[in-house]
């Protein structure tokens, strides 16, 4: 596949991975859309992208799920067509079961799995009347393995798996794909904003994240897998690759495991 014929389009595209994934797939070529809540630093990223003449901003905010229609259709106005959808944004959390209010459990669930699920099927429609089409989903390792301080995200993120992996069967005749990508440990300011137990900022890098992949290697690899439409990628350091596969084939070993490894 190449990315110089198609339109993509970014949630979570003002930092992180979105951001480096937005400059990436401009590199190669792409007409590129470029949505989160923060429409001056989308604009930021628009900037550093090769010819921006070909990147569109249009904000969004995934939390108010029931309002994303008329968005994707102004998405899909903006080019005339969308080839691949890559559902990035959400939100992380640091917080033990006993200490995370409900609400903010809600809020997690709402950004993470119903903001993303609203999205996809807002676009549905567009993909089948096109008979292709692509989803790309940012999980998260932890969307294959929970771990202690991280809950309710590891909740939202097994949730897509779920309901992405029956989205996949149930339109593999209309030639749309689905591309599960779950990144391990990645430089950004993922634990920054992670949300605590009383829904406020962690507003700190965790040591784990901060030795992280690098936004632009994690990037590199993640257009490969969309390239390759795989339909389940780990991109991620060696200890948590580890995880996925001791949890799958040992799981009484995995639950030894990671009541003593570090996830901060």
């Amino acid at each position: 596949m190449s990315f110089s014929d198609k339109t993509i389009w970014v949630t979570g595209a003002s930092s992180g991975i979105g951001k480096a994934l937005a400059i990436e797939l401009a590199k190669q070529g792409a007409q590129l859309i470029l949505s989160s809540r923060k429409k001056q630093d989308l604009e930021l990223v628009k900037n550093a992208c090769k010819n921006s003449n070909k990147v569109k901003v249009i904000p969004l905010d995934l939390e108010d799920f029931t309002n994303l229609k008329p968005v994707t259709k102004e998405a899909i106005a903006a080019f005339g067509k969308i080839d691949i959808l890559v559902n990035n944004g959400g939100i992380s959390q640091r917080s033990l079961v006993i200490d995370t209010d409900i609400q903010v459990d809600k809020r997690i669930m709402d950004i993470n799995y119903l903001g993303n699920v609203a999205l996809a099927k807002a676009l549905l429609p567009h993909f089948i009347a096109n008979k292709s089409g692509q989803f790309v989903i940012t999980t998260s390792i932890v969307g294959k393995i929970g771990t202690p301080l991280r809950s309710s995200y590891a909740a939202s993120k097994h949730a897509l798996h779920g309901f992405y992996d029956s989205l996949r069967a149930e339109h593999f005749n209309d030639n749309i794909a689905v591309t599960l990508v779950c990144p391990g440990f990645v430089n950004t300011n993922i634990s920054k904003n992670a949300l605590t137990g009383d829904g406020s900022p962690q507003n700190k890098m965790d040591n784990a994240t901060a030795n992280g992949i690098k936004p632009d290697r994690f990037a590199k690899l993640m257009t490969k897998a969309i390239k390759d439409k795989k339909e389940e990628v780990y991109i991620s350091g060696a200890i948590e690759k580890l995880g996925v596969y001791v949890k799958r084939w040992m799981p009484k070993i995995f639950s030894v495991m990671i009541r003593k490894m570090s996830v901060t």
